[in-house]
C-alpha cells in the first residue's frame, strides 16, 4: 500500500508538465510536497501552468502542495527552501530534481553547429547543474536522518539520440550524476535512482504534436501523474535500497509495482 502521509517531498520545476503530474502523483497519497517554479500569477481561478495551478489541481487530490517562486539558477534561494524546508519540517524524504530550461526556440531538427551555445547552458545548465545543486542542499537531511531518496527526472535522450546533441549530453549527465550519488550515499542509507518517462502527454509535447512538429497517439501516451505515483511507489518501497544506482523508465516501475496509469 502507498501512504506517503507522514513524508516531505521537494519537487523542482513543477508549474507545469512532468513536474507538475509528480506533485500531484505525491499529493494523491497524502505527502506534504515543496514544489518549485518561476511562473507565478496571484489571480483567481490560478493561470494554467503557474505554480498556483499545480498547488491547487494537486490538493483536489490530496496532501498538502506548497508552492515556492524560485529560480534555480540562484544558488542561495535554493539552499534557503531546503534551510525552510528543515525548519519547517525537520526531515526531507523524497527529493525529484526535475526542473528544466527549455531552450527558444526549441533545439532540435538541426546540427549542433547551427544552434546557439545558449542551448546548451538552458540544457546542461538548469537541467543539470540545477539538480545537482538541489541535491546537494537536500542530502545532508537525508543522511541525518538515514533514509530518503533523490529521484533525477531523465529521458531515453541519455541513452540515444533525441532533439539535439546538447539535449542527449544534459539527459546522459542525469542518469551518470544518480548512479555516482548512489554510490556515495548508499553506506547512509539514502537511495538516488535516474527515472524516465516516455512519450508523456504535457503541454510542450501536445503544442509541439498540434504544430504538426511531432508525433504521438495520445491513447498511447502517458499521462504526466503516472510519473508521480511512479516515485511515490518506489518511496514506499522497503527494499529500495536494492534499486539504487538504477537507472529505469516509467514504464518498468509501472510494471514492478502493478501502477495504473489514471488516464
Amino acid at each position: 500500500m502507498i501512504d506517503l502521509s507522514n513524508k516531505v517531498a521537494v519537487v523542482t520545476g513543477a508549474s507545469k508538465g512532468i513536474g507538475k503530474g509528480i506533485v500531484e502523483g505525491l499529493c494523491e497519497y497524502g505527502c506534504t510536497v515543496y514544489f518549485t517554479g518561476r511562473s507565478s500569477q496571484n489571480v483567481s481561478p490560478p493561470a494554467p501552468m503557474t505554480i498556483e495551478a499545480t498547488k491547487a489541481s494537486a490538493e483536489a487530490l490530496g496532501g498538502t502542495a506548497i508552492p515556492v517562486c524560485l529560480d534555480h539558477n540562484d544558488d542561495e534561494a535554493v539552499n534557503a527552501l531546503f534551510q525552510r524546508i528543515d525548519q519547517e519540517q525537520g526531515r526531507l524524504d523524497i527529493l525529484v530534481n526535475n526542473v528544466y530550461q527549455i531552450p527558444n526556440p526549441p533545439a532540435m531538427n538541426k546540427g549542433f553547429w547551427e544552434h546557439p551555445i545558449s542551448v546548451w547552458d538552458d540544457q546542461c545548465g538548469v537541467g543539470l547543474r540545477g539538480y545537482y545543486t538541489a541535491s546537494v542542499f537536500g542530502a545532508p537531511i537525508m543522511v541525518r536522518q538515514r533514509s530518503g531518496l533523490i529521484v533525477n527526472i531523465s529521458s531515453r535522450g541519455g541513452r540515444e539520440y533525441v532533439f539535439s546533441a546538447s539535449y542527449g549530453v544534459g539527459k546522459a549527465g542525469v542518469d551518470r550524476m544518480a548512479k555516482d550519488f548512489a554510490v556515495e550515499l548508499v553506506d547512509h542509507g539514502v537511495s538516488a535512482i535516474s527515472l524516465s518517462p516516455s512519450k508523456v502527454k504535457t503541454e510542450f509535447i501536445l503544442e509541439m504534436v498540434e504544430a504538426g512538429k511531432m508525433k504521438l497517439d495520445p491513447d498511447g501516451a502517458q499521462s504526466v501523474r503516472l510519473s508521480g505515483r511512479s516515485v511515490a511507489a518506489l518511496a514506499c518501497d522497503p527494499n529500495i535500497l536494492d534499486h539504487t544506482g538504477s537507472i529505469l523508465t516509467v514504464t518498468e516501475v509501472q510494471s514492478i509495482y502493478g501502477i495504473i496509469d489514471p488516464d
